[in-house]
Parts: C-alpha cells; structure tokens; sequence
C-alpha cells in the first residue's frame, strides 16, 4: 500500500491520542505533515512527536484550507462538534479525503449538506463510528448476517457512561452544554443509533425517546457548596465529584483533558481556572443524564436503547433475540455468546485485548480508511456517509420525539422535510 499524507485539524483528544498515534504505529502506511489547532501546547506538542516543519503548523483551519493548493491526501478533522461542517466543506472542495469525528454536525441540514458534497467532488468522507471496526461488534453483524440466529426480532443495548466519565465529560467537560456542542444522544450516543442499524441490518422506521437531566443540577446541591470544590466545600468527603479529590487521585488520568501540566500543582492551578474544577451541581450543564430510545425496523424488528450516567462501569450490553437464537455481549468483558435454539448449543467468544481505544476500532477506522481510498470500497463502505447521515437522522429524530413528550417520529417523513428545507 501507497504511504499517504495527512493534516490533522483539531489536535486534542481525539486527534492527536486516537487518530494521529496510527502514523507512528505504521509511518509505512500514513505521516502526519500538517496540523491545525488554536491551542499553542497542543500543536507544538503534536509538531515535535510527529516532525512536522513549522511551514505547516497553523493555529486555524483557515489558515491551511485557504491555501491554493493541498498539503496532503487527507485531512482529519476533530474540531469540536459545532466547528465540524466548514473546513469539512472546504476541505472536500479542495479534494481531500475526510475522516471527521462523529458527530457530523448538531444540525441535520449539514449533515446531508456534507453527504451531498462527498458526492459532488467524489471524495472518501468516512464519519468517526469506530465501533463498526471492532472484532466484537463487526462479529455481531456477521452472525446476524450469516442467519445463524434466525430473523431479529428485538435488540436491547445499555450505554453504561460511568458515573465519573458523566460528571467529566458531560457536566463540567465540553459536552455539557447542548447549545454550544449537541444533545446527549448525538454526542454521545450516535454511535448507539449506528451500531443498532449495523448489526440488524436494515433501516430504523420509527423512533421515540424518553429522557432528562434529573440530577446534575442546583437544587440538588450540598447545602453550602460553594462554585467551585477548592473553595472548601463541606461535602468535600461525601460528595465523589469533588474535583480536587478525584483528578488528583483515582481520576489523574482525566486530567491530561484539560490541562498539559499533570503535576499536582498544575492540575490544581487548573481546578481554579476551568470548568473541570465546578461544582457539578453549580455547572452550566443541560444534557441529559439518562435516556430511553424506543425503536422499529424494517420488517417489524424492534430496538431499545439505554444510555444512563449512573453506573459503576463504563461499557455496553447488548441483547439481540432472533427466532432461532439469541447473542449476549458485554464491550468490557470483550466477549459474546451465542446460544441456538434448536441445539441448546452456547458459543462462547472471547475476542484478544484490543489494540488502541474504543475495543480496537480507532486503528481500524484508520486502516479501512486508507485502504478504501486506494482501493475502494470493495463493495458498501463498512461506515459510509449515507449510512452515517442515516444514523444521524436517528438521533435527531430522538431528540426532537424526548422534546415532545416521546412522540413517535417517522425517519423518512423527518429525512424528506430536512431536503425540503436544504433546497429551498
């Protein structure tokens, strides 16, 4: 295979610790020439592990996506998610191919604006759904697909968030505010609504949704608290979302997200400075804590889905009943059983330990990124723009089904008004 070029646009978590590691793992196969990110310590970072030249670090994505000419086969852009759909637009236009971080965008008309633009200028846009590139759940699928366990009748998968990723990510991090990044289920969750689709293997019809913010927020706060944990809370030894506790014991690994300092005093000068040092009662949190999706296929095949932020373990379980059989599976233990009906046989799998994040599936994105550039697709994307958009409409569709009090919303009617809306 043809070694290829990249520019990395957004060079923070997932950029830089789950994509960009894939060039250094096969310098072979990719190399990371440029970089486009506002933060000062994060680009010099990235610059100096992947020997960039300084010509080609660039503090926006402007500054490279106005240039006359491509620095590189693809960009890889991991902005944050309201900044996803300009240099994602410029960069197919300039001609090159595109890995962007799921979520596409917190507003559908973009995201079908983006599936249409990877079509005009015949361009790869592979959204960021890794997990249809683990062993665990691409095994899934197969068995479905092979019919080994009959016609699914119904699938039911819990999202296990963990209580403390919550309290990070979603109520003090950067996701915590739906206005200025998205809603719960699309954030978080649009991976769900595409894993769901991927395995059954046919469209979602039908889709309604339950769901609030019932904790994390001020009236639930510890009598006296004060805006921020160091300021001396009295709860400090109840409370275990107390941010000086936590990120500077068991939780010290979190703190490499907001801060590029990990000594004590750095994390704490931190925990006076940004969000991640709130109260989580006292935040500016307004996504949900735990939802409900009801879902219908295709041929009458049914889905539910879970996501709740309080559990002790961070993982999914799945449950797919078919009419000859039934598989189990649970993301952190990485295994899967398959029991059928007829034999009363149990398949037990118990897939390797995963190399990289998400069970395996950032580096197998990457490799099934570069290889469908030179070589196609050899058939259907394994996540294909179409197939992302799809997946997306899901989400939104739950949103808007949660905001009026879990109204059943049909995904074709809700598609067909969005590309109403887009060509007027």
């Amino acid at each position: 295979m043809k070694k290829m070029t990249a520019l990395l646009i957004g060079a923070g978590d997932r950029g830089a610790r789950a994509y960009a590691p894939y060039a250094l793992a096969y310098p072979n196969e990719l190399e990371i020439v440029g970089v486009a990110e506002p933060i000062n310590e994060r680009r010099t970072k990235l610059q100096q592990t992947h020997n960039i030249a300084a010509e080609y670090c660039y503090e926006a994505w402007e500054d490279v996506l106005n240039l006359d000419k491509k620095i590189a086969d693809i960009a890889i852009i991991c902005t944050l998610d309201r900044n996803h759909f300009k240099p994602t637009m410029r960069a197919l236009e300039l001609g090159y191919h595109v890995l962007l971080e799921k979520p596409m965008s917190p507003d559908p008309l973009e995201c079908i604006a983006m599936e249409q633009a990877a079509k005009k200028y015949n361009r790869q846009l592979t959204i960021g759904h890794v997990l249809r590139y683990t062993d665990f759940w691409s095994t899934i699928q197969k068995v479905i697909a092979k019919g080994e366990i009959g016609e699914v009748v119904s699938l039911q998968l819990n999202e296990n968030v963990e209580v403390m990723h919550m309290s990070h990510s979603f109520v003090r991090g950067n996701w915590n505010n739906k206005e200025m990044s998205s809603p719960m289920i699309l954030q978080k969750s649009c991976h769900d609504m595409d894993i769901i689709s991927f395995v059954i293997g046919k469209q979602c019809k039908r889709i309604s949704s339950y769901g609030s913010l019932m904790h994390f927020k001020e009236e639930n706060a510890p009598a006296g608290a004060p805006k921020r944990c160091l300021d001396g809370c009295p709860a400090e030894l109840e409370c275990p979302f107390h941010s000086g506790r936590y990120y500077l014991g068991e939780g010290k690994g979190w703190a490499k997200k907001f801060t590029e300092d990990y000594t004590n005093e750095g994390i704490i000068k931190a925990l006076q400075e940004t969000p991640y040092g709130k109260c989580v009662y006292r935040s500016d949190n307004n996504v949900v804590d735990h939802q409900v999706v009801n879902m219908e296929f295709e041929d009458g095949a049914t889905a539910t889905f879970s996501m709740c932020g309080f559990t002790r373990e961070q993982t999914r379980i799945v449950q797919i009943m078919g009419t000859k059989g039934e598989i189990r599976g649970n993301m952190e233990e990485n295994s899967i059983s398959i029991f059928d009906f007829l034999t009363k046989q149990e398949t037990i799998i118990k897939f390797d330990n995963p190399v990289g994040g998400h069970g395996g599936g950032d580096n197998g994105i990457m490799r099934t990124f570069l290889r469908e550039i030179q070589f196609g697709n050899q058939g259907e994307s394994v996540s294909s723009t179409s197939a992302s958009v799809r997946s997306h409409l899901m989400a939104f569709a739950a949103e808007e089904s949660r905001l009026n009090e879990g109204q059943s919303m049909n995904i074709d009617d809700y598609y067909h008004i969005l590309l109403e809306n887009l060509n007027a």
